[in-house]
Parts: C-alpha cells; sequence; structure tokens
C-alpha cells in the first residue's frame, strides 16, 4: 500500500515528535504492508513550509525506516489566498515529489467564495489538487454536494482511513460512505501524525471498503490510485 498523507518528519509540525517517534512510525506502516510513504509538513501560517530542509531530512527518514520503506515529499497545503498564489508563483515548491499533485487542506471555518475559480487556475497552470478529508471537515460535512462540485472541477478527494472505520464519529463515517457511493472517494491516506491516535495504518480501512464495496475499489484506493500519483501519472 501507498499512503500519501503523513506527517512522518519529525518536530516541525503538530506530527511526530521525534526521530525516535518517527521510527516507530515507520515500523508499524510497514508491518501494516505499506511500502511508500509521501511526508506531508503542514504548510500553513502556523508551520511555514520549507521544502529544502524537509527534502535534506528525507535521507534520515529513509535510515529511521531501516530500509522497509521508500519515501517521498509533499505538504499539507492550507488553501489559504497566499498559498495559493505562491503556488502558482512556484508549483514544484509544494506538489508531491515532481508530480502536478497538491494535497490541499480547508479551513474548518470556511470555504473561501473564490476556491472554483482559484482551483480552474491551478488546474490551468497544471497542478491537480486533491482535497484532504473532506469528511473531517465542518463545513463540507453540512454541504457534502460541495465536495462533487468540486470534483466536477478536476479535483481529486482523498479520506483518512481511520475515519472509514469510525474513529472520527458517526458523522464523518456517513460521509465516507456517501462519497464513496458517488464514486467520489480516489484515495484513501492515513493522516498519521504519531503513534497511538492517529497511527499509519491502512489495512483496517482497506478490509471496510472492501465490505462496504468490493475488494477491487478497496486496491484501487490504497494501492493503485496513490501509486499513480506518486510516479505523477493519471488516475485511471
Amino acid at each position: 500500500m501507498v499512503d500519501i498523507h503523513c506527517h512522518i518528519l519529525p518536530g516541525i509540525d503538530d506530527g511526530s515528535q521525534s526521530w525516535e517517534m518517527t521510527a516507530e512510525m515507520c515500523r508499524l506502516a510497514g508491518e501494516d504492508g505499506i511500502t511508500h510513504i509521501v511526508a506531508t509538513p503542514h504548510a500553513n501560517h502556523r508551520y511555514p513550509y520549507q521544502r529544502e530542509r524537509y527534502t535534506e531530512m528525507l535521507g534520515q527518514l529513509r535510515d529511521s525506516a531501516d530500509g522497509r520503506l521508500t519515501f517521498s515529499l509533499g505538504c499539507d497545503f492550507h488553501f489559504s489566498y497566499e498559498n495559493v498564489r505562491d503556488a502558482l508563483e512556484h508549483p514544484q515548491r509544494y506538489t508531491i515529489g515532481e508530480t502536478q499533485y497538491l494535497l490541499i487542506e480547508f479551513s474548518d471555518y470556511g470555504i473561501p467564495p473564490s476556491v472554483k475559480d482559484d482551483v480552474f487556475t491551478l488546474r490551468s497552470r497544471g497542478i491537480i489538487p486533491i482535497i484532504t478529508h473532506p469528511e473531517r471537515n465542518q463545513v463540507l460535512l453540512k454541504k457534502p454536494d460541495a465536495v462533487l462540485a468540486l470534483v466536477e472541477h478536476g479535483c481529486l478527494v482523498q479520506v483518512t482511513a481511520n475515519a472509514v472505520t469510525g474513529a472520527w464519529g458517526k458523522a464523518s463515517q456517513k460521509m465516507v460512505q456517501w462519497l464513496l457511493e458517488r464514486d467520489a472517494i480516489h484515495l484513501v491516506a492515513s493522516d498519521a501524525h504519531d503513534t497511538v491516535r492517529r497511527k499509519p495504518i491502512l489495512s483496517e480501512a482497506r478490509h471496510a471498503i472492501a465490505k462496504l464495496a468490493n475488494a477491487e475499489v478497496a486496491e484501487l484506493l490504497v494501492n493503485y490510485n496513490p501509486a499513480a500519483i506518486v510516479e505523477g501519472k493519471s488516475l485511471s
């Protein structure tokens, strides 16, 4: 399996707090069947994004995994005016590896009225936005049709693995099921932050989706689609 959203680089945001915790997260991921992780530090007003520094940290991250995992770098991109403008000027600063894919996170307090125009502009520059965890966003939970509209505008959708299994509450779990029924989920990722509550585990979600839909869909969401994104390929 491939995990495209994981806060595994230590000491830089609210994810892993030490290299020891990172090593344990790598162990858990490897034992779960994950083979590749995209390290995705936050990029927002609280945690300024430092691409060059994080790229240098990937070497030590590989050492922490003892050869069990491979890694690439992306970010958890807060969809703010300043970030969008900077991404338009420097698209490779934020995307997953050298690809065109960008993980975007909306505020829980409101979706900007310019979102469709901004998505169109990003798309026109070759960037493909991936909406992260809409099932946990308080605005989108009340307006799930807005997620479908963004998909129609060219966005992809990533849900959180443990939201599939109910860790974020019934409302989030029901929204995952609602999106799944409408073929509006393209990826499942851990959004892991630690080794206890938010672990880098995908197998439980894969099993749940296989029961809700079928095994083929489950493999598509945790393996084939995320692997294609890491390689910069189009989704089939």
